[in-house]
């Protein structure tokens, strides 16, 4: 009875999660990420980015390096060199086995952030790669915020923009058409100070980590994908020739 209870809290809570990050983005028009987690370059270049520029905050604690290696045509050699950047006990890289933890201490960042950042496993599920896309192109300068900066997706969101050295920073400008209850807002970015990336580059950029993400949420999409497609071609098969059987049982009754 006790897993039973325990079962229906973690449904609801999960349908409450997905039900509030749908609820953050009716206001605001997402970008689609177009993403494809068959395309293993593009997920080579996701992990990279993810590794250098967002892990040392973000874990992804439900997955393994040598499951990324092995998924993403990657040596064990190659996720130690330019993957793993936290150390064991002897001080050496952590064995690919491993699981991908930082090394940031739960109770320091929430007093730098004011909250421990998530980790983000499963964060492409719970919210859609579009808004992940979408969220790593809307920060903008915002000097009222401790950080800085602001973000369109996710309003006074703690998160510092960690990518602007590569897309550059952003002002937020927005014009009102109408007036009273009628009044229209129309906002646009522009950038002020350009990035190392042009942003055609960026955007790609974007969308290999959110492409990473996706495969992170369920790395076995592609294999399930593959044998639904399998059973349902054997189904159908199976289909023809139980058709063909049945007629040939019950002609003599007829």
């Amino acid at each position: 009875m006790k897993k039973l209870i325990v079962s229906v809290m973690f449904a609801l809570s999960a349908t409450l999660l997905t039900t509030t990050a749908i609820a953050n983005t009716d206001t605001v028009a997402l970008e689609h990420a177009n993403v494809d987690i068959s395309n293993k370059a593009s997920l080579q270049r996701g992990v990279k980015y993810y590794a250098n520029y967002c892990m040392g905050c973000h874990s992804l604690a439900y997955s393994r390096y040598n499951r990324i290696a092995t998924d993403l045509d990657l040596t064990n050699e190659q996720v130690v060199k330019n993957l793993i950047f936290t150390r064991n006990a002897d001080g050496e890289p952590e064995n690919p086995g491993a699981l991908m933890k930082n090394a940031m201490s739960p109770k320091h960042s929430a007093e730098w952030f004011g909250a421990p950042p998530p980790d983000l496993t499963l964060e492409a599920r719970v919210r859609s790669p579009d808004w992940i896309y979408s969220y790593l192109k809307a920060f903008y300068l915002d000097p009222t915020r401790p950080m800085g900066v602001n973000n369109t997706v996710f309003p006074n969101v703690g998160m510092p923009h960690v990518l602007w050295e590569l897309q550059g920073l952003q002002e937020k400008h927005c014009t009102k058409e109408g007036e009273g209850a009628h009044a229209v807002e129309h906002c646009e970015m522009k950038v002020v100070k350009q990035g190392s990336m042009t942003p055609m580059e960026y955007d790609q950029m974007a969308r290999d980590i959110t492409n990473f993400l996706a495969y992170v949420g369920e790395p076995a999409q592609n294999t399930r994908k593959g044998y639904g497609i399998a059973v349902l071609l054997f189904l159908s098969l199976f289909a023809v020739v139980a058709y063909f059987l049945k007629k040939e049982y019950w002609k003599d009754v007829h």
